[in-house]
């Protein structure tokens, strides 16, 4: 009698453990994928005159560096400025909204990317401070992601950034260097049951199969 109760007992807890090895598998599935990392990215920065009667400047920037993580090896910032003096300096805040400035026009933004399929896009608030005694051009900010492809799809984080460039005299474009800190998540897809809902399954089929064995035994004697 005790050796057909342990027999049922069997299955039955094969079927419970099974259960519970799949909510801890669900569980542990259904985290994020974690992007820190860093980059230096060789950079060309170009300013051009958009409303002069307020000071309001459209900064494009660039960036490259080919060895970049997850092929992203080029960037393209697209801002709007508004600058003001700070003693002999120049200090311009930076935003991609320009209702942020109370002009109306085009949101802009940033795009990082490479030859592949993965992409980055975000919204920079950032600033700079142009010295032109010493000749440089000193800036820090941070770039809101709004979206990406590829393992980037339905991505969520920032970008903090500093840069430091020469100041170009000549019209042409600042040439530079910037660190980017990129922290960033995207949601990690739970896979549907597959191997521990069989055994769930054989776990059930067990149980059933000793239960009618018992039930005819015990109307047999």
């Amino acid at each position: 009698m005790l050796r057909s109760h342990l027999a049922w007992l069997i299955p039955v807890a094969l079927t419970f453990s099974s259960f519970g090895l799949n909510v801890q598998s669900a569980s542990a599935q259904a985290t994020d994928n974690t992007y820190d990392f860093t980059v230096n990215y060789e950079t060309l920065v170009e300013f051009q005159p958009f409303l002069p009667e307020q000071n309001i400047v459209r900064a494009t920037i660039t960036g490259e560096n080919t060895d970049a993580p997850y092929g992203l090896t080029n960037f393209t910032s697209n801002t709007y400025g508004q600058s003001e003096p700070r003693g002999n300096n120049t200090f311009t805040r930076f935003n991609s909204d320009p209702s942020v400035f109370g002009i109306t026009g085009e949101v802009l933004g940033d795009r990082y990317y490479g030859s592949g399929l993965n992409q980055l896009f975000g919204l920079a608030n950032d600033s700079a401070e142009v010295n032109p005694i010493e000749g440089t051009i000193k800036g820090a900010g941070t770039i809101t992601i709004t979206g990406g492809t590829g393992i980037f799809q339905n991505v969520t984080g920032k970008i903090d950034f500093t840069q430091n460039d020469k100041l170009s005299l000549d019209g042409t474009p600042s040439k530079g260097l910037a660190t980017l800190k990129f922290s960033l998540k995207t949601p990690r897809t739970v896979p549907e049951p597959t191997a521990t809902t069989t055994l769930i399954g054989l776990g059930v089929l067990g149980a059933g199969f000793v239960l009618r064995k018992h039930h005819r035994k015990k109307t047999f004697n």
